[in-house]
């Protein structure tokens, strides 16, 4: 093959493909994604109404926060209920829509009309109302759409034969890629708009100020309209997929009580310790929550095959302890802001170019991924990790005096900075597309949301380890910034980063070591994977 017929092959299994590939069927679940991708858009107006506004502290908040991450804590059982009414999945999404809708109306009356608003109830009471319905609509939705994404997916060609299962595995890849794109171009959105919209608001009048963000809540009433457009646009696409075979009836799915009492059970443990507060309850609530997604786990496993459940169960610690590996933590940041000299602006440009670059990643590595095994996805991410945990190490130790020094000034710090996010962007995507593929690959007939949810749930418990991970860390290799009294200027906390070299260095061996140790032991053990 000539250097020119295989540069055209890489660019068409870049760009042919998915293109050749995408369904219409795929559509109704991209749309509310993407709604979940701009869900992020009134989160700048919220902090200054709350700042300039509202007299709720801290702590109010804090708890807020607990009591509005409880209907995620909600999504197994969740999930295992829209299996139980998927005939009605189109009005859950309609419910869910309205549930953020009417979050969004609140808080819009609220900022534009407090007299009114406040006659009938007192403003934090309408405001603790707003935060706890719009994750009750995010979390209904992104139950169903992610049960979607499996049956989006065709099992046959319009023939009615069955598809190879390379070209299922590599549908449901582009599925799961495009509903990344989906999500990341939302939130490239929302930091365009966001640009936009307050650019000035700092100069503005008070009264001007709260006209601004009560407005910033209307244009956010598009989030409900786009999730609910890909379900009002499904049976006018239903025509272009007629000539297909119909798909096989599914069985009936029935109520599993374990599933939905140790669900239930989760949530009431989760309650409990959260109001409660003993010592070590993250690290309680953390042992729990794995007991339970476990204990669920096995209920799923027993309906398949030992050796596909030996896969799965193989495939499932693979990744986990990828997600688990911990994180260097808010100290990095600390220093790129005290020492580096990294500006909020600075530190914007970086988060665009992410959410830029991960949508460019996902499309070029999409045929990778598609080919390839989550063993081997796994082993050449971890390798990658920890060849771009460099550049920061080095930054620690003044390497961008050097390099600036050679070329003049040009690759300083922040050109190193910006160079490393050009690489490392789309790595935490691109992990989650194989992985999502294969869950739904592995979703059982009728209990699609369910194993959706439990799964999901297992992989994204393996961030809450990372966080504990890092946490344990920060405790052993302190790292603190200047805090000054504002009053007086005087000086309560010295900035200290001495040990910040030894954190970053520990961090990236363990993240690289642990995920290259598991996948070795799992692949020479009967749990050995081959998807």
């Amino acid at each position: 093959m000539g250097r020119g017929s295989a540069l055209a092959l890489a660019i068409d299994r870049v760009l042919g493909e998915p293109v050749r590939q995408f369904r219409p069927s795929f559509l109704p679940p991209l749309m509310v994604y993407l709604a979940a991708g701009i869900s992020g858009l009134t989160a700048i107006a919220g902090t200054f109404f709350v700042k300039e506004q509202l007299d709720l502290s801290a702590a109010f908040l804090a708890g807020l926060g607990f009591w509005a991450g409880l209907p995620w804590v909600m999504k197994m059982p969740l999930g295992h209920l829209v299996d139980l009414i998927w005939r009605w999945k189109t009005a859950l999404v309609w419910l869910g829509a309205g549930l953020v809708a009417a979050s969004l109306l609140i808080m819009h009356a609220l900022i534009a009309d407090p007299a009114a608003m406040t006659a009938l109830m007192p403003a934090g009471a309408w405001f603790v109302l707003a935060t706890l319905l719009a994750p009750a609509g995010y979390v209904l939705q992104d139950v169903v759409a992610d049960a979607m994404t499996v049956e989006a997916v065709p099992a046959s060609d319009p023939s009615g034969a069955p598809l190879p299962e390379a070209e299922v595995k590599a549908l449901h890849t582009t599925m799961q890629t495009l509903a990344r794109f989906a999500i990341i171009a939302g939130s490239v959105l929302v930091a365009i708009v966001n640009i936009v919209v307050f650019d000035g608001a700092q100069a503005l009048p008070p009264a001007a100020r709260a006209a601004l963000l009560a407005r910033v809540y209307l244009i956010a009433l598009a989030i409900p309209a786009v999730s609910v457009t890909g379900v009002i646009l499904a049976p006018l696409l239903r025509p272009a997929e007629a000539a297909a075979p119909p798909r096989p009836a599914e069985p009936r799915t029935r109520p599993d009580w374990r599933i939905l009492g140790g669900g239930l059970g989760l949530a009431a443990a989760s309650i409990a310790l959260g109001l409660l507060d003993p010592p070590f309850a993250p690290e309680i609530t953390f042992a729990v929550t794995l007991s339970a997604i476990l204990y669920l786990m096995r209920q799923l496993m027993q309906a398949m095959p030992p050796a596909r459940a030996r896969a799965l169960i193989g495939t499932a610690i693979i990744v986990f302890v990828f997600r688990a590996v911990p994180l260097p933590g808010p100290g990095l940041t600390w220093f790129e802001i005290d020492v580096l000299g990294f500006d909020a602006q600075f530190l914007a440009v970086l988060s665009l170019i992410t959410g830029l670059l991960s949508l460019a990643g996902l499309i070029v590595l999409r045929p990778l991924i598609a080919r390839r095994s989550i063993a081997w996805v796994v082993v050449l991410l971890s390798v990658a990790s920890g060849i771009l945990a460099l550049p920061n190490i080095g930054l620690y130790f003044g390497i961008h005096h050097w390099t600036a020094a050679v070329t003049g000034g040009v690759v300083d710090a922040r050109f190193i900075a910006i160079l490393d996010t050009a690489v490392e962007s789309p790595l935490g995507q691109i992990a989650m597309v194989p992985l999502l593929a294969w869950i739904a690959r592995n979703a059982p007939a009728g209990l699609k949301a369910t194993f959706f949810a439990v799964m999901a749930g297992f992989t994204n418990l393996a961030l809450s380890a990372s966080s504990l991970g890092t946490r344990w860390l920060n405790q052993l290799f302190v790292v603190t910034r200047e805090v000054r009294d504002p009053a007086t200027g005087a000086i309560l906390v010295p900035a200290d980063y001495g040990a910040l070299g030894t954190l970053l260095i520990l961090v990236a061996l363990i993240g690289v070591a642990a995920p290259l140790v598991t996948v070795f032991i799992v692949q020479h053990s009967p749990l050995r994977s081959t998807d």
